[in-house]
């Protein structure tokens, strides 16, 4: 019984694919491997995530419970972009509350909750400075997306970003966030 189970699990990924592992975005599975780890035989995902020089072994059976799922389809790639378009949803909470849903949702994997909070923490130029803490989840999020946006659509990762600050740019909250000079706003970030 045990074999037939993971057959059918290892059926979901097949090596050299690209995947994405919750806490760490894009990856591509290098091989499915064999491994005696105390003295269990285990069947392993080697998951290799280029842009941080880091290999992962993922165990076939907890590879579902883990989060690991296939790249997002481009219909869902499409209504993260139209998520950045949104109005930002900011909490009137302490930042460390709102800090740790962030990374939450940027550690759950799932394309639209990581859209959210690049939409959430993004700053035009007309708007002040972000906090070191805000501007690294922003970074990490904005990482997450471009990368699996990329791999989706097979563009590159600068092709991705172009697409992520379009949609940015078509955001109405931020004109109005200003103090009354909506005009002026949109006018710095045309010319941006």
């Amino acid at each position: 019984m045990t074999t037939a189970k993971k057959s059918a699990q290892r059926l979901g990924f097949k090596s050299g694919e690209a995947i994405v592992y919750p806490a760490h975005g894009v990856g591509r599975i290098t091989a499915i491997e064999e491994q005696e780890i105390a003295g269990f035989k285990l069947e392993l995902y080697v998951v290799s995530f280029d842009k941080d020089k880091m290999v992962l072994r993922v165990p076939t059976a907890k590879a579902a419970s883990v989060g690991m799922r296939k790249l997002a389809e481009p219909a869902l790639v499409q209504k993260a972009l139209d998520v950045l378009t949104g109005r930002a949803r900011v909490k009137r909470t302490m930042w460390s509350r709102r800090a740790q849903e962030y990374e939450a949702k940027i550690n759950s994997g799932d394309l639209i909750a990581v859209a959210e909070v690049v939409r959430d923490l993004y700053r035009s130029e007309a708007q002040p400075e972000q906090s070191y803490s805000e501007r690294q989840l922003y970074e990490s999020a904005l990482d997450r997306v471009v990368r699996e946006i990329s791999a989706v659509n097979k563009i590159t990762d600068t092709e991705a970003l172009k697409l992520i600050e379009q949609s940015l740019a078509k955001s109405p909250r931020r004109a109005k966030n200003a103090d009354g000079d909506a005009e002026g706003d949109d006018l710095q970030e045309e010319a941006a």
